[in-house]
């Protein structure tokens, strides 16, 4: 009897094996790239243990026919060159959604005067001209809303702002150079609002071929600090795909204006620059006890109320979402 199973389990082998056809090595890797980005981008959740690898393509090709109408793309569901080269140009690390758009729930400071602190610098670039392109980031929101800046050097403020490389404290770790350059959180308490950047960019103060423009990052990241999600209309600010375009006399597209004046309303007066809360002083080191990565969602920053327990019958959240794969919640 064992002798005679032996041909019928080399057919079933002869089956399986031209049931599932192998990819060549570049269509393979093509295939995993396309996959990590739509996980990454357009919440795709790939069933692990599924007897129907059918089921999977089909979730991809769903993802893969939302992405292509997000970017004007013919939608065709399939993975072709030129989705592809949309997939792997240099961009933001936040999900994208159509139109302007704001966060779920629209968090939104509740205030009128939110500070920021620069933590560390990039080498790239002289320290003056990173806080010239963080200001005049800053300066494009508050020309158009009631908003003011105020820079803190030390303690707590509602955006802080930092440069790191690679995984950094808050589970969204950055990919080396292009790919995504940089990612921020909406408005909360510990690390909302905050703005990550990533340090193994090439970061210039002028838009060039050979590196990042920090301007032109730093203020789309800060559309993110002050509740908008992404645009599908290309050319805004809040577009998720980088642009290097001439930053001189740049101008707010109206598209962005329409998105934080539905969250701040329009300014009540002539808009000021950033202001300092002290005389110029040397940005006190970064320090573990300090980073903004400190929050993870199973850490509370320094000083913060104790973590409720998740059973407390009077736990409620003012918003809940899912980034990146993670779900996370806002409360305050």
């Amino acid at each position: 009897m064992r002798t005679k199973s032996l041909p019928l389990l080399g057919l079933l082998c002869v089956a399986c094996s031209c049931a599932l056809p192998v990819l060549p090595e570049k269509e393979k890797e093509e295939m995993q790239f396309a996959q990590k980005y739509l996980e990454n981008f357009y919440d795709l959740k790939e069933a692990k243990k599924s007897l129907f690898p059918s089921a999977n393509l089909n979730r991809m090709a769903s993802k893969i026919r939302e992405m292509q109408s997000f970017f004007g793309l013919e939608v065709t569901g399939e993975l072709n060159p030129k989705t592809l080269e949309v997939m792997k140009q240099p961009r933001c690390g936040i999900p994208d959604v159509h139109s302007y758009s704001t966060f779920p729930q629209s968090p939104r400071w509740k205030k009128e005067d939110v500070t920021y602190r620069i933590l560390n610098y990039t080498p790239d670039m002289l320290e003056a001209d990173v806080e010239e392109a963080i200001g005049k980031a800053l300066q494009l929101w508050s020309s158009v809303t009631p908003l003011r800046f105020t820079r803190l050097y030390s303690g707590q403020a509602d955006i802080m702002i930092s440069f790191a490389s690679g995984f950094h404290g808050d589970f969204y770790s950055f990919d080396g150079q292009g790919g995504t350059l940089a990612h921020a959180y909406p408005p909360g308490n510990g690390i909302g609002g905050d703005a990550h950047f990533d340090e193994d960019e090439n970061w210039t103060k002028f838009t060039t071929n050979n590196g990042v423009n920090l301007f032109l990052v730093a203020a789309h990241e800060l559309g993110h600090s002050l509740g908008l999600g992404h645009s599908n209309v290309f050319g805004a600010l809040m577009f998720p795909i980088y642009m290097a375009v001439d930053t001189r006399d740049y101008r707010l597209p109206q598209d962005d204006i329409n998105g934080i004046q539905a969250l701040y309303g329009p300014p009540r007066e002539s808009p000021a620059l950033p202001t300092e809360a002290s005389p110029h002083q040397e940005p006190t080191a970064m320090t573990p006890a300090e980073a903004p990565t400190e929050l993870s969602p199973r850490e509370e920053p320094t000083g913060a109320p104790l973590r409720p327990q998740d059973c407390d019958p009077h736990l409620a959240f003012d918003a809940i979402t899912t980034l990146r794969g993670e779900m996370l919640f806002f409360k305050g």
